[in-house]
C-alpha cells in the first residue's frame, strides 16, 4: 500500500472509530464498515449498518435500525446552481441536513442530498433500493418504496406507502399523495392523488392502487368511491372516511399543484 493510500485509510478509520465511541453505550452499537466516509455533524442512532465505501455527511441525523449500503453517498450539496459545494468531509458543514427515519434501507449506490431549505427527509420504514436518486428538499413519508433506478427532483413530496417502479422519474415540485403507486419507466410530470395508479411517459391515471387501499386498512366502499371518482376524473366527494379525507388533505395542502385529477 503507497504512502498516500495508507494515509487516507487511517484517517477513515479514526473517523469511524471516533463516531463508534460516541454510540458505545448503547444496547446496540452501530455498525460502520472501516473503509466508510462519516463526517462531521452526523448523529447515527442505535443498531445503524453502514457498508463499505459509502459516505455520510454532515449534518445528518439516522434513526435506529437504519442500513446503509455499499458506495451510498449522502449528504453531499444540493444540485442548485446558486449554492454553495462546501467540503462537508473536511468539517464545512452548511444546508439544512438530511433525516433518515428508523428502519429505512437505502441500497447500494444511492444518492442522497442536503436540503436547501429545509431537511430532505426519508420516513420510516422505507425501502430506497440500487441506485436510487433524492434530490434537495424532498419529504418522503413513511413505508415509500423506491424500485431501482428511481429518481426524483428537488422539492418532491410523498406521502406515505406510495410505491414507485423501476427507473421511474419524478419532476421537481410534484406531490404524490399517500399509497399511490406509479409504474416502471414513468415519467411523472403532473400530481398523483392518494391511492393513484399512474404509469406512462407522462404518467397518466390508470384507476386505483388496489393493494395500497387494503394495505390502508380502508373498507371497500372506499376502493368503490375512489374508482368511480378517478374514472370520471374527478376527485371523490361527499363525506369521506376521516382517514381518507386526512390523505386528500395533505395532498391539497403540499401544493401548489398541477393534479391529474382536480383537487
Amino acid at each position: 500500500m503507497s504512502d498516500m493510500l495508507r494515509a487516507a485509510a487511517s484517517a477513515s478509520l479514526t473517523r469511524v472509530s471516533r463516531m463508534d465511541s460516541v454510540r458505545s453505550s448503547s444496547v446496540h452499537p452501530s455498525s460502520v464498515h472501516p473503509s466508510a466516509v462519516i463526517g462531521d455533524g452526523v448523529e447515527l442512532g442505535s443498531d445503524v449498518t453502514i457498508g463499505p465505501s459509502a459516505v455520510v455527511l454532515g449534518p445528518a441525523w439516522l434513526g435506529d435500525g437504519c442500513w446503509i449500503g455499499p458506495g451510498c453517498v449522502i449528504g453531499t450539496p444540493p444540485e442548485i446552481t446558486s449554492t454553495a459545494h462546501n467540503r462537508r468531509w473536511d468539517g464545512a458543514l452548511a444546508h439544512q441536513g438530511v433525516r433518515i427515519g428508523p428502519r429505512t434501507v437505502i441500497r447500494e449506490l444511492s444518492t442522497v442530498h442536503q436540503g436547501s431549505h429545509r431537511p430532505t427527509t426519508i420516513g420510516a420504514d422505507c425501502w430506497l433500493l440500487n441506485r436510487s436518486y433524492v434530490a434537495h428538499d424532498c419529504q418522503l413519508g413513511d413505508g415509500v418504496t423506491l424500485s431501482a433506478g428511481v429518481s426524483i427532483g428537488g422539492n418532491v413530496a410523498l406521502d406515505d406507502a406510495v410505491n414507485l417502479g423501476m427507473n421511474a422519474v419524478v419532476h421537481q415540485r410534484r406531490v404524490l399523495g399517500a399509497g399511490a403507486l406509479v409504474g416502471m419507466g414513468a415519467v411523472v410530470d403532473r400530481d398523483i392523488p392518494p391511492f393513484g395508479k399512474a404509469y406512462g411517459c407522462p404518467a397518466k391515471l390508470h384507476g386505483v392502487h388496489e393493494l395500497g387501499v387494503a394495505k390502508a386498512g380502508l373498507e371497500r366502499a372506499v376502493l368503490r368511491t375512489l374508482t368511480e371518482a378517478y374514472a370520471a376524473g374527478k376527485r371523490p366527494s361527499g363525506r369521506l372516511p376521516e382517514q381518507l379525507a386526512q390523505v386528500f388533505e395533505r395532498w391539497r395542502g403540499a401544493g401548489p399543484l398541477r393534479p391529474l385529477v382536480p383537487c
